[in-house]
């Protein structure tokens, strides 16, 4: 662009600054990069009209300006530079997801719907597989730490305050049942669905069951295996076995051989549809045309593939649209964190399938 001045080769980026109203006046200054005053000389506004009109925080500018701003940015290609933007707004539009890790199937029905949500929102997603007790234990010894908005909890390893210090801020979600006063929580309510469950089958003549689990470190898990054993105690059903798996899918396939035999059980209650999905593969010769012979199966998560044709599994799940809606609703008030705070519960129904 005539006129513009060029940097030196092996310069380095100019530093950006800020206006007094906390507008961006700078940008990295890459060779032959567009910079923020380009864009503001092609949209015909000052650089503060520019930088209030790229921001992800609302900020106040008039439609026309905005267009055109936008409009000279594409053709010039000039991409914000969210580093100097955070920091003038003191965020840096990045929220973290703590797991344990990504192979659940559960984990990634969640994990589309909640990253799209946020990313809705201006902000980023970065996961941070914890794995075990050991490595939420390492990250502190070690001091590592990410800069991020707010943090997510689904990993069972960590409680609030370990998450708090781990990160070095309050802004703290927990979704893995370990959660505190001081931390906002979002909960399935897993004792609705699992009473429909139990009713249900008793209705159909169950008296003998058995329990394949999940992780008995896991907080959620054992209030879902009290619910299971008080449900089935109320309805006159007999636990007469209980085999832990780890939600996956190969320990289901494995733990089939144990839950059924001489002795069977009338129904098969999984606390993880991936382990319902493994018994019903190791035992299709018991489900004829999808329908129970000798046993009924119960899975535990209403996974999407419980809508396809191979596995029509009878299952538990909650609407998890509205879960996302209420992490994404605290999130929007970062200014709340630190107040006391109740669990938000999600009621939890039992969705009737063939197997049942």
């Amino acid at each position: 662009m005539v006129g513009r001045k060029r940097e030196p080769a092996g310069a380095q980026p100019d530093l950006v600054s800020a206006t007094k109203d906390g507008s961006m006046v700078g940008g990295t200054r890459n060779q032959g990069s567009p910079t923020i005053s380009d864009v503001a000389e092609r949209a015909g506004v000052s650089r503060a009209v520019v930088s209030r009109a790229l921001s992800p925080e609302p900020r106040p500018v008039s439609a026309d300006k905005r267009e055109r701003v936008l409009r000279a940015a594409a053709e010039l290609g000039f991409k914000p530079n969210l580093l100097a933007q955070s920091l003038v707004s003191k965020s840096v539009n990045l929220v973290a997801v703590v797991v344990n890790h990504i192979h659940d199937f559960s984990d990634l029905d969640l994990f589309d719907l909640l990253i799209d949500r946020i990313q809705s929102t201006g902000k980023q997603v970065i996961l941070v597989r914890v794995g075990s007790v050991a490595r939420v234990e390492e990250f502190l010894r070690q001091g590592i730490a990410y800069h991020v908005d707010a943090a997510l909890v689904l990993s069972d390893f960590a409680d609030a305050a370990t998450v708090r210090a781990m990160f070095r801020t309050d802004h703290v979600i927990m979704l893995n049942g370990r959660h505190d006063g001081l931390s906002p929580a979002v909960m399935p309510d897993e004792n609705k669905g699992i009473a429909e469950a139990v009713a249900d089958a008793a209705a159909k003549g169950v008296r003998r069951a058995a329990l394949l689990t999940g992780r008995r470190t896991s907080a959620v898990e054992r209030a879902r295996i009290r619910s299971y054993r008080s449900n089935l105690k109320r309805q006159g059903i007999a636990l007469i076995r209980e085999v832990q798996g780890d939600y996956s899918y190969r320990s289901g396939h494995e733990a089939a051989a144990a839950l059924v035999g001489d002795d069977a059980p009338d129904a098969v209650f999984c606390t993880s549809d991936a382990m319902a999905m493994g018994v019903l593969d190791a035992r299709r010769a018991d489900f004829p045309n999808d329908r129970p012979s000798r046993f009924r199966l119960y899975g535990f998560d209403n996974l999407s593939l419980m809508d396809c044709d191979a596995y029509p599994i009878a299952s538990i799940g909650y609407d998890k649209r509205t879960y996302v809606d209420e992490i994404i609703s605290i999130l929007a008030e970062l200014e709340k964190f630190g107040l006391r705070h109740r669990p938000v519960l999600v009621p939890t129904t039992f969705v009737p399938r063939a197997t049942a």
